[in-house]
């Protein structure tokens, strides 16, 4: 039973912070090194008010546009950003929109891998035939956890979500799935206070690195470092291992969009990998970072962009937080 994403799409909040506002109000790298070094121009952040779950539903509004709702049945919702400890966002999500009260809807709370994830989730509730037709939400707001004095955090990260809509479809496929976890690294990328194991703490200690950068436990840290190690030892081997399966090359393949992290990142994994530049996505200039949205921003770009379209194969990869990765094969 063949699987396809149906529609694709994106939203992204309002307010924008530049390169530009960093400079003036750090003074410690110019808006041109940022993007030098991050390929980010600007980023889109939420508002006091605004909420993943907000983000959600605006996305959720554009794909539904022209398409029958009543026909989806199942709702995947990714986000490390929840409105609440519980409900599940997804089940407030199923009633803002108006969908049929019989389906499915979870949550899941996977970070840069979720939208890889999330196309396994919907393959396999399709195959086994307890879905026909799955919304698959990712919405992410990690402006709200990082610092303000954080400033290598702030220029990488951006908030927004993507959408799409997996059928049962056998003119496409979604397909050759190889996922990993390494929880040992689950410290190098983290927020330790607020949850059941710490309480948020007013009186967190202040801590600062050799750049500068402030943050509590009470906030977002990020190993830089053991981050970068740990994508380029495995990255290039669920690359490979994906392709494995397949039975297909590099050549085969006629696009490849990896998880955004940043543009020296993801540019030292082509290069380490041997995809041609005009195969392999990298544009986060408008919109940073957008964790678990990354892919499916970028899949829609390179539609909107003439790059790639109906019938052609793609490679996907995300991986960060957790540790957690995953690729699998699309064709459109």
């Amino acid at each position: 039973m063949a699987t396809r994403i149906k529609k694709i799409d994106y939203y992204l909040p309002e307010k924008i912070i530049t390169n530009e506002y960093f400079e003036e109000k750090f003074r410690r790298w110019t808006s041109n090194q940022i993007e030098a070094k991050l390929g980010i121009k600007k980023r889109h952040i939420v508002d006091e008010k605004e909420t993943a779950l907000d983000l959600a539903y605006e996305v959720s509004l554009k794909i539904l546009n022209g398409y029958d709702k009543n026909k989806i049945d199942f709702i995947l919702l990714c986000t490390q950003s929840p409105d609440y400890f519980l409900p599940t966002s997804a089940c407030i999500l199923q009633a803002k929109l108006g969908l049929r009260k019989n389906i499915g809807a979870i949550d899941y709370n996977l970070g840069c891998s979720g939208f890889v994830y999330g196309l396994a989730l919907a393959k396999g509730l399709i195959i086994s035939k307890i879905a026909k037709n799955v919304l698959l939400v990712t919405s992410e707001t990690y402006s709200i956890h990082i610092n303000e004095k954080d400033i290598t955090n702030r220029t990488i990260f951006g908030d927004g979500a993507g959408a799409a809509i997996i059928e049962e479809d056998s003119d496409g496929f979604i397909d050759f799935f190889d996922l990993g976890t390494d929880g040992t690294g689950a410290y190098n990328l983290i927020i330790k206070n607020g949850g059941a194991k710490n309480p948020y703490d007013m009186n967190a200690v202040v801590h600062i690195d050799s750049n500068g950068n402030e943050w509590t436990d009470n906030n977002l840290y990020m190993n830089g470092t053991e981050i970068f190690n740990f994508t380029i030892e495995n990255v290039p081997i669920t690359v490979n291992n994906v392709l494995k399966k397949s039975e297909l090359s590099i050549n085969d393949i006629d696009y490849v969009i990896f998880h955004q992290a940043n543009k020296y990142m993801i540019d030292y994994l082509r290069k380490k990998l041997h995809i041609p530049h005009e195969k392999f996505h990298i544009e986060m200039q408008t919109v940073g970072n957008t964790v678990s949205s990354t892919i499916p921003i970028a899949l829609k770009m390179a539609i909107e962009q003439g790059k790639i379209g109906i019938g052609n194969t793609i490679l996907l990869c995300g991986f960060g937080v957790g540790y957690s990765w995953g690729a699998c094969i699309i064709k459109l």
